[in-house]
């Protein structure tokens, strides 16, 4: 194979020497550099000779997605799980690239219809579970293939995600019970980013899975690409250098090369719980899709490979010479059904008629007990900040931080697991949380208070990431799909910064249940707010999320959304709204436009009584002051969400207008509160309704509610917006200009005649 610093056996290379390990290299040097460390019996090898076999007869006519030239994949994964199983693992969580419509034949009915799982995706793309009695160590084995999209790759992060999940929910800290396998092209695993961010966490502590086995399909050729202009690497595998991964690279026309390869890769795994990369170099036989005719771009390449037996035909023509099998019992097998496995399909959940569910109140002695555990650790550095959470409690009121403390002290004495991951997650960006103590003179030794609140209670998981957005977005999207009564949050270090996370964002969890009928209850939590901090840390995008909200503008009220997208106004609101994405009777995505100046004003506080029994989540907040008490007054309806409502009261009180503009606050902006919000523009029958937001025109919340509140009024009224003007960019840095901007829309918002004489 022409590599460097490897170790040679036949048709194998093995890359090692650069693993920083004298035990890791004499294991692997063990493994082939004896005589004979590659021997198999003449059972083994009729064994891999009917598994090669079996898939040629039972789909002989039929195109297998790139897969021909690469057949030994199903024997190399069986030959993966085979010897897993018999090292303890009996769960297998798997993902793979899209194309590999063999791999899931093997897996799951081929007469499955993408109809029968969701809107429909190609059948390619369908993930499956099956229980099994491993047939070579007699050991029930569990098998649970990813959903994936045609995005190559995107699904690895996910997988790690649910494997960790199922480690963790099970006890298992060692991975000695559930592992992961996952599939690759050498041009995607050379190429997508997200490979290198996986890699990566791989040994991090909160995220690894004890060692992942990749299967590299290396046909040497990406879409219509040569390898010269697909990479700069000399091999597509040089990647998992980064975390000293031994990597096998193996003739996939070798059949028992490469089951020699997997077992290693299997014990490998078992031994020293560490990633490993097996690289099958092959070819594609046919091109990339059904449209393509490979002679057009790699014509001399594609002369070579219809020149090339496949390897069914040069293995069976091996044995029968070595006496192994004859040809007569090669013609007429004995297992016609040996490899055929059923398939198990979790059935689509209804869609909720409603929101409704219990009340998210709490009890004045959890309250007053989370409260005091928030505010009691004495630790230099931080004492501060505790001194004043506990003078909080004193006077029953949170901010922002101890609202969020109190729903997951609360959930977690309810016995619901709780974990938040993200950039900076243990202090919070901007120094408010401080989940995660740290001793300021010994290294290493730290406390996480809310692991201590009750003594039954579940566990809190709080876990600084790598710097990825992409990788662990994937990831704690995996892990919420192991379990519905945990509640799973990804918080992005600024709100923006999810940008880089967004095919996790468009290809799963927006559209997750409508293709694949996986309900999944994970939170993104996306600081936001124009405070002219520049175009990078302000905007969290709402406008992409609702733009991908499936509920009907022109439909009233029917429930029907694909997720729930809040921006509260108060930490009372904010802890029922955590505390009711547990109790819901379904699971959908939350995604919430969290605070950034909110977290320490005064004005933003809230009472227990707030948070008090019977209480429950405030989809709307009607306006609080003279106005509601003389309704038919009022002149102008001011509706907004988030942050501006504070800037908006506060211009609002200046002016002595309390009571001829009424502030409404839409907490839920997705599913749109249709009913919420008729009551108040009912209410207020003789004013004029404003939409006011503080981003930019084009931007924000305006597209999305405007016609939803047309809708409402039959369109027999207009609703007038104010807020900035159209941009490209999402907000100033200069913070001039931020205040200004402020002040011209504050101006156009308490004008009461500015929209007199306008037209509809």
């Amino acid at each position: 194979l022409g590599l460097s610093q490897t170790s040679y056996c036949g048709h194998v290379g093995v890359e090692f020497m650069f693993i920083n390990s004298v035990e890791q290299c004499q294991w692997i040097r063990g493994k082939f550099e004896p005589p004979g460390a590659m021997h198999f019996t003449s059972a083994e090898k009729r064994t891999l000779l009917a598994r090669l076999d079996f898939l040629a007869r039972k789909w002989s006519s039929e195109k297998r997605f790139g897969l021909e030239g690469c057949e030994v994949l199903i024997p190399a994964l069986k030959m993966i799980i085979d010897s897993s199983s018999a090292a303890g693992i009996d769960s297998i969580i798997m993902g793979m690239p899209h194309r590999y419509w063999t791999v899931l034949k093997n897996l799951f009915d081929p007469k499955l219809e993408a109809a029968d799982e969701g809107s429909g995706d190609v059948k390619y793309h369908l993930g499956m579970y099956h229980e099994r009695i491993n047939r070579e160590t007699d050991k029930t084995l569990t098998l649970s293939l990813m959903a994936n999209p045609s995005h190559l790759e995107a699904v690895d992060p996910v997988v790690q995600g649910k494997a960790k999940a199922e480690q963790f929910y099970r006890g298992d800290s060692q991975g000695k019970k559930v592992m992961s396998i996952l599939i690759h092209g050498d041009a995607a695993f050379a190429g997508q980013g997200v490979v290198y961010e996986t890699f990566h966490l791989s040994e991090l502590p909160s995220y690894t899975t004890h060692g992942t086995i990749h299967v590299v399909v290396n046909n040497q050729i990406g879409f219509t690409t040569d390898p010269r202009v697909a990479r700069s690497s000399p091999y597509p595998t040089d990647v998992a250098r980064v975390v000293n991964a031994p990597i096998f690279h193996v003739n996939a026309d070798d059949p028992e090369a490469v089951m020699h390869v997997c077992r290693v890769a299997a014990e490998w795994r078992s031994t020293f719980n560490k990633d490993v990369v097996i690289d099958l170099v092959s070819y594609r036989r046919f091109g990339h899709n059904e449209m393509d005719e490979p002679m057009f771009t790699q014509p001399l390449m594609y002369k070579q490979i219809r020149r090339q037996e496949d390897v069914l035909k040069k293995y069976s023509d091996k044995l029968i010479s070595e006496g192994v099998v004859t040809l007569q019992e090669f013609e007429v097998p004995a297992y016609p059904s040996r490899c055929d496995l059923g398939a198990d399909f979790f059935t689509a959940e209804g869609e909720p008629k409603s929101m409704s569910c219990p009340p998210t109140g709490l009890e004045e002695g959890v309250l007053q007990h989370i409260g005091l555990t928030a505010s009691s650790v004495p630790l230099e550095g931080v004492s501060r900040i505790l001194r004043g959470r506990s003078e909080l409690v004193k006077a029953r009121q949170m901010d922002w931080a101890l609202g969020e403390y109190m729903a997951f002290g609360s959930l977690l004495q309810e016995g619901v697991h709780v974990r938040l991951s993200g950039q900076d997650v243990e202090r919070g960006t901007f120094s408010h949380r401080h989940h995660v103590l740290h001793d300021q003179e010994v290294d290493r030794r730290f406390c996480v208070p809310m692991n201590h609140l009750w003594s039954d209670q579940a566990p809190y998981t709080v876990c600084n990431s790598s710097l990825s957005e992409y990788g662990v977005l994937g990831f704690e999207l995996g892990f919420a799909m192991a379990s519905p009564n945990a509640l799973v949050l990804w918080e992005a270090q600024f709100g923006d910064f999810h940008n880089t996370a967004q095919c996790i964002i468009d290809q799963f969890i927006s559209p997750g249940q409508a293709k694949w009928v996986r309900n999944n209850g994970i939170v993104l939590l996306l600081p936001h707010g124009m405070e002219g901090m520049g175009p990078e840390h302000s905007s969290a995008r709402p406008e992409r999320f609702l733009q991908m909200s499936k509920d009907d503008p022109d439909r009233f009220p029917l429930f029907d959304c694909n997720w729930v997208v809040v921006n509260c106004s108060t930490p009372a609101n904010f802890c029922h709204m955590l505390r009711r994405q547990v109790l819901l009777p379904f699971r959908k995505p939350l995604i919430v436009f969290t605070p950034k100046s909110l977290l320490r004003l005064p004005d933003a506080r809230s009472s227990f009584d707030e948070l008090s029994k019977g209480t429950r989540f405030k989809r709307l907040i009607p306006n609080e002051g003279p106005a509601s008490e003389n309704p038919q007054q009022v002149k102008r309806v001011i509706f907004c969400t988030g942050k501006v409502y504070y800037e908006l009261a506060r211009e609002r009180k200046v002016l002595n207008l309390e009571g001829e503009v009424a502030l409404i606050r839409l907490e839920q902006i997705s599913p749109f509160p249709f009913d919420l919000v008729r009551s108040e523009v009912e209410r207020y029958s003789n004013a004029e309704l404003v939409w006011c937001q503080e981003e930019h025109k084009n931007m924000g919340y305006y597209d999305y509610v405007r016609p939803r509140f047309l809708t409402v009024v039959a369109n027999q009224k207009p609703i007038w917006y104010v807020g900035r003007d159209p941009a490209a960019a999402p907000a100033t840095g200069n913070k001039a200009t931020h205040l200004n901007e402020l002040r011209r829309f504050m101006d156009t918002a308490f004008n009461l005649g500015v929209f007199q004489g306008r037209k509809f």
